[in-house]
């Protein structure tokens, strides 16, 4: 078997093998053509601080101690600001000893500056999960700049499995390049991997600037499905029609105490 990131079809299959357990089915597009998207399970842990369990405990083991409270996604929440959260996900894993994984925010999650990474028992590295295992998978949430609406189901995150090691050297790196054009302008730097740089000096855009600044101060929060606090947005059964009343429903989700 080719070694590299595996595709949909290899995806599907390993689903259909156990590899790939998932609580439900998969849903629609939920199967991309390099990636699988991870959904959220049925409730949020807000957790005191961020933590990797390490290499001797599961995830399980050290949320009583750092859970604060437990948040139903059942009918949508708002996750607040400088929160940490940690959400158990409808996917889990059985890895074979040839096949290991890596995860990453979906665009749109990064685009709305919601920081998310995958955690696995006994892990030592976010977002890195080895060769060979077995057992759920978790995803921090932390919103940075507004609340976000989010519910059983949500996507932010995604999730790539790769067999064997699949890195190009430097040469090999060159010869893409002069095929395939890997960075531009100019010639790339390739010492030991490409070497890539960002210019932030250069003036933004006043336009997509404006956008950007009325969209922050005039949302109360977003809902990471597409709704925004200018659209009627259904709550446990009933429309809310104004900012204030989504929000105010929203703030009340059902609490589980852990303390």
């Amino acid at each position: 078997m080719k070694s590299g990131i595996l595709p949909d079809h290899e995806l599907e299959r390993l689903a259909g093998n156990g590899v790939i357990v998932a609580a439900r089915p998969f849903a629609p597009g939920q199967v991309q053509p390099a990636s699988l998207d991870l959904r959220l399970g049925p409730v949020a842990h807000r957790i005191r601080a961020s933590f990797l369990p390490g290499p001797d405990a599961r995830v399980e083991d050290k949320l009583e101690a750092l859970t604060l409270h437990t948040i139903s996604l059942a009918d949508g929440a708002v996750l607040e600001t400088g929160c940490v959260y940690l959400v158990p996900l409808q996917e889990s894993l059985a890895l074979p000893e040839a096949i290991a994984a890596a995860a990453n925010p979906k665009s749109s999650t990064g685009r709305l500056d919601v920081f998310t990474r995958v955690i696995a028992d006994y892990g030592r590295a976010f977002d890195t999960i080895p060769a060979g295992y077995r057992g759920p998978l978790y995803l921090e949430v932390s919103p940075r700049t507004f609340p976000v609406l989010v519910r059983t189901g949500s996507r932010l995150s995604q999730l790539r499995l790769r067999r064997g090691t699949a890195l190009l050297d430097d040469r090999a790196l060159a010869a893409l390049h002069a095929t395939d054009t890997i960075a531009a302008p100019g010639e790339p730097v390739i010492d030991g991997g490409l070497v890539l740089s960002v210019d932030l000096t250069q003036p933004y855009d006043s336009r997509s600037g404006e956008i950007i600044k009325t969209f922050i101060t005039k949302t109360l929060f977003t809902d990471l499905e597409g709704k925004n606090w200018r659209e009627p947005l259904a709550v446990q059964g009933t429309t809310a029609s104004s900012n204030e009343d989504t929000m105010a429903s929203l703030a009340r989700p059902t609490l589980q105490s852990t303390m």
